[in-house]
């Protein structure tokens, strides 16, 4: 089965090793068709501790590093 890569921005860094990363997409509604978006927020592993807030990262699926983070970022 292939990973899932998804593209967001980072809105926390204060973790040690852990970003938190903010994908948004966007859909048509199955029945009005107005384009609507949707937010969501998952923890990823960031080795060096090299993003900051706001930049643009991708996220790759992984096995599970601890509770909530099953996602690692890649350049």
């Amino acid at each position: 089965m292939s990973k899932r890569v998804l593209k967001g921005k980072v809105v926390s860094s204060k973790s040690n090793k852990t970003v938190v990363v903010q994908v948004v997409r966007k859909f048509q509604h199955p029945f009005y068709g107005k384009v609507i978006s949707r937010t969501k927020k998952y923890h990823a592993h960031d080795e060096k501790n090299k993003f900051k807030e706001g930049d643009a990262v991708e996220i790759v699926e992984c096995a599970p590093i601890s509770k909530k983070k099953t996602w690692q970022v890649t350049e």
